[in-house]
């Protein structure tokens, strides 16, 4: 399953995607401004164990590979939240370095979150940006996001404790689709 929209197409990560994902995630630039599950440097064969992970249990799809004329730019993902949270997704995302500034990333949230909506029984999908990365920030909120909440000193990275922003959409808030 692919999803296009404005440009963009998400599709489903393939193993023979291992090394263009690895040429992308190693960059401290990204590995700074995503959770530290995504390690720095970031190796081929980091690339290959994510897959391995993530492969066996993405249908429906829920982590996307994002390109751009048929080039490999980013990802974004979709982790389906439990218990009292069952009715949310929280979104994960970046992209290529070379590619930032480009909207990019807004149509990717966009395409990812109207086939939440549409494909899984979900009411609202948020993210969660360090309050630092105005990048991110600016993508959620052009893509619809409204920031909910700043929360103070929440998280640490590099060593650094920084405040992350919270934000969402809700399903009836939605202004786009996709088909």
């Amino acid at each position: 399953m692919e999803l296009s929209f404005e440009g963009i197409i998400l599709r489903p990560w393939a193993f023979s995607d291992a090394f263009n994902l690895a040429l992308i995630a190693n960059n401290k630039k990204i590995a700074d401004n995503i959770r530290d599950g995504l390690p720095n440097p970031y190796s081929l064969e980091d690339a290959r164990e994510w897959l391995n992970q993530i492969l066996p249990e993405n249908n429906p799809p829920r982590f996307f590979a994002i390109t751009l004329d048929k080039n490999l730019v980013g990802n974004i993902g979709i982790v389906a939240k439990t218990n009292i949270y069952r009715k949310n997704f929280e979104i994960g995302f970046f992209i290529s370095e070379k590619f930032w500034g480009r909207g990019i990333a807004t149509k990717a949230i966009k395409a990812v979150t109207a086939y939440s909506f549409r494909d899984f029984d979900i009411v609202r999908v948020y993210a969660e940006a360090f309050s630092d990365n105005i990048g991110s920030r600016r993508a959620l909120e052009k893509a619809g996001f409204r920031l909910e909440a700043t929360l103070k000193h929440n998280i640490i990275k590099n060593g650094i404790i920084k405040d992350s922003c919270i934000y969402a959409v809700l399903k009836d808030e939605l202004k786009y689709q996709i088909t």
